[in-house]
């Protein structure tokens, strides 16, 4: 059987990144959406087997200044309704703690940018992510959400205590870069080079970490991935 996904995309090199050849090996084909100029429509959103919301420089309550965040609002808003499965990657996880009643806000120590470990909550340790033990992250993220009513909380870091968070058995919102291809951790930096010089971070650190923790963040991610796509699965059959 085939399935698809869709992935709304904010900009271009903030992709599905090594989420893409997984999806692709379990049979979904892929196609990218990008939110700021493509109309999606609500029957086709609802439609897709998975929507991987991802992430963008705007926040999530941003819609005075970028109108069409409203609209994803909306198929985000849809897809929760129907219990669709769906996850959040940084904006991604924000605008579904939007829709969801949850605040975001910005971070009150600043932006937090950089490779570090979670802490998994106890429910954490039972979920997908489960698989990143110790594995550094990639962190990119000036804002962050409040865990929405009867969502379970997953993972902190000391800068951002709600960094992950599940919402019934089907949607996930990570505020962490587990999708990034560190192959192509150059698109990032020049992307953000403007926030990073606010933030006053310099972008050769980053670019020399990331190779320490290419092979074993690849590796995590898989398994998570991997993982929360099973729960799915599992959860569809039994409903």
């Amino acid at each position: 059987m085939t399935l698809n996904a869709i992935a709304l995309r904010h900009v271009h090199f903030e992709d599905l990144g090594v989420l893409e050849p997984l999806l692709q090996a379990r049979g979904y084909t892929v196609r990218h959406v990008d939110a700021a100029v493509e109309d999606l429509p609500v029957a086709d959103a609802l439609a897709a087997d998975l929507l991987v919301v991802l992430g963008g420089p705007m926040g999530a309550f941003d819609e005075p200044r970028y109108p069409f965040l409203a609209r994803e609002l909306e198929l985000v808003r849809a897809r929760l309704a129907n219990r669709a499965p769906t996850l959040g990657i940084c904006l991604g996880a924000q605008l579904i703690a939007r829709a969801l009643g949850a605040n975001v806000y910005p971070m009150a120590g600043g932006p937090e940018i950089g490779f570090g470990a979670l802490t998994l909550t106890d429910q954490g340790q039972r979920s997908a992510l489960a698989g990143l033990r110790d594995t550094p992250v990639l962190h990119w993220h000036g804002d962050q959400f409040d865990i929405p009513a009867g969502a379970i909380r997953l993972a902190g870091t000391a800068a951002g205590p709600n960094q992950a968070f599940e919402y019934g058995d089907s949607v996930l919102g990570l505020q962490f870069h587990l999708e990034a291809d560190l192959g192509n951790f150059e698109h990032w930096l020049v992307g953000h080079a403007c926030e990073l010089a606010r933030a006053g971070i310099d972008p050769a650190a980053l670019r020399a970490r990331a190779p320490a923790v290419q092979a074993d963040l690849r590796g995590a991610a898989r398994a998570v991935f991997n993982d929360w796509l099973d729960r799915i699965v599992c959860s569809n059959t039994e409903s």
